[in-house]
């Protein structure tokens, strides 16, 4: 399976952890009303509230930036991608997913992770904007698009959707990014428990459930250093100031909160470089105590 040659692509934005390095692949820029939709309790005035937030992650009049990307990087010799995104060419409800053509594995190959040469993809859950590049399309058919990787997600996330009673949308999604790579014989159940799980020595997935019940944030240890891949168990940084807020499609809201809060208060005041899964560049940051909550002190991405 052969992917068109990098051409005219930006510099793949990374950050250092100990001996890692993490790319962001991008894929696009999500529509300004994409924060007023998914975090209807973000108001206005509560987002200018933050002055931080500006100009990175908010706009003067407090409209969120959201980003769609994935992580990838080496940990050993094992080529990892974290979430995979929206895809090309997906019938998707959503008219900001519906039917794209981004250049993502053209950046994913720009980085160094030629998707024949991706080792393992990590799934933090199974929703649309993060599997959406499991798949694409070759002669008609949906077909893995990273043949020799392990793909893995927790089994509670996976279970859960398999008893649920799933809109036409849903289902189109598990048909087209999800159930191509089960068939392959390529999907791995883990049963993450409330400590979490080690996948390889530095790669941990911690459990956090809520936005769905087998939500996973990923871990990473290197050279004495840590980072954390957040998932959607936070979706934009006005939620480390007001961790109550949660997302329109969060499964379990109070659980999502309790999530997010355990979560917060691990990564606070330490040195743990936070990578947000929908946040806007600059992406990455350390979590720091605010008043009675946090905010992040971003930390800018090397290009290469």
């Amino acid at each position: 399976m052969s992917t068109p040659p990098a051409t005219g692509l930006t510099p793949v934005p990374s950050w250092t952890v100990g001996d890692v390095t993490v790319h962001r692949i991008d894929e696009v820029p999500l529509p300004p009303a994409t924060g007023a939709w998914l975090l209807p309790d973000a108001t206005p005035d509560l987002v200018t509230g933050q002055d931080w937030l500006h100009p990175h992650f908010a706009d003067d009049s407090g409209i969120l930036h959201l980003d769609s990307h994935g992580f990838a990087f080496t940990l050993d010799g094992l080529r990892v991608l974290v979430d995979t995104g929206i895809g090309n060419g997906k019938q998707r409800a959503n008219p900001a997913w519906h039917d794209l053509d981004t250049d993502f594995l053209q950046r994913l190959t720009t980085a160094g992770y030629h998707p024949d040469e991706v080792d393992l993809v990590i799934l933090t859950h199974l929703h649309a904007d993060h599997v959406g590049w499991n798949t694409q399309q070759v002669d008609g058919e949906w077909v893995p698009t990273f043949p020799r990787a392990r793909y893995v997600t927790s089994r509670t996330e996976r279970e859960f959707w398999a008893g649920y009673d799933m809109e036409e949308a849903r289902e189109q999604m598990f048909r087209d990014s999800v159930l191509p790579v089960e068939e392959a014989g390529l999907l791995d159940l883990l049963d993450v428990p409330a400590a979490g799980i080690d996948l390889v020595p530095g790669l941990r997935l911690l459990p956090t459930p809520g936005h769905t019940p087998g939500h996973i944030a990923v871990e990473l240890t290197s050279g004495g250093r840590r980072a954390l891949i957040t998932g959607d168990c936070i979706h934009h940084p006005v939620q480390l100031a007001h961790p109550a807020i949660g997302a329109c499609v969060d499964i379990d809201p109070h659980q999502s909160e309790t999530s997010r809060r355990a979560l917060l208060a691990s990564l606070a005041d330490t040195d743990t470089l936070v990578l947000g899964t929908h946040f806007a560049p600059p992406t990455a940051g350390h979590v720091v105590s605010h008043g009675p909550a946090y905010q992040l002190s971003p930390v800018p991405a090397d290009s290469n």
